[in-house]
């Protein structure tokens, strides 16, 4: 069975589902301080959900700057991992930019999920750096028939 993947406005219900979900994977699981979680970008935001099984079990946003969208707050319910999840979610966003025009993404990734990003077109780049007291690289897109970063 697969997720169905919805662009959602902010503070919808499916949003709030979305919001409680980042409560539940970056507060609860990975100690993420509660006052970091959410943030202005929220209101501004695309808000991305899937939905399998009748409830939201995973969540990202993109958020559009001039210079490339940003895809963040990437989660997925506990039990629901290792489904694919994450990636229709962003393959699914990504789609959502491409229609629109854009085509360069920037995301901040928890270390330990470089490899999951790599594995979607993604390469880090910078120093490794904390937020949400968790260390994170910046990584960002690359084209896959030339293999060159796109910047």
């Amino acid at each position: 069975m697969h997720a169905t993947i919805l662009v959602v406005p902010p503070f919808s219900t499916l949003c709030n589902a979305a919001f409680a979900l980042r409560r539940e994977v970056f507060v609860w699981e990975q100690n993420v301080p509660e006052e970091e979680e959410h943030d202005a970008d929220d209101l501004t935001a695309t808000h991305f959900v899937a939905v399998l099984e009748g409830e939201v079990v995973g969540t990202l946003r993109l958020i559009d700057y001039p210079e490339h969208v940003k895809i963040g707050r990437v989660a997925v319910r506990q039990a629901f991992r290792g489904r694919g999840i994450a990636q229709a979610m962003i393959a699914a966003a990504m789609d959502h930019a491409r229609a629109r025009g854009r085509d360069r993404f920037y995301l901040t990734a928890q270390s330990d999920k470089l490899g999951f990003y790599q594995r979607l077109g993604f390469a880090a780049f910078g120093p490794e750096f904390q937020d949400g007291g968790m260390p994170h690289r910046a990584m960002r897109n690359y084209d896959r028939d030339s293999a060159r970063l796109i910047d």
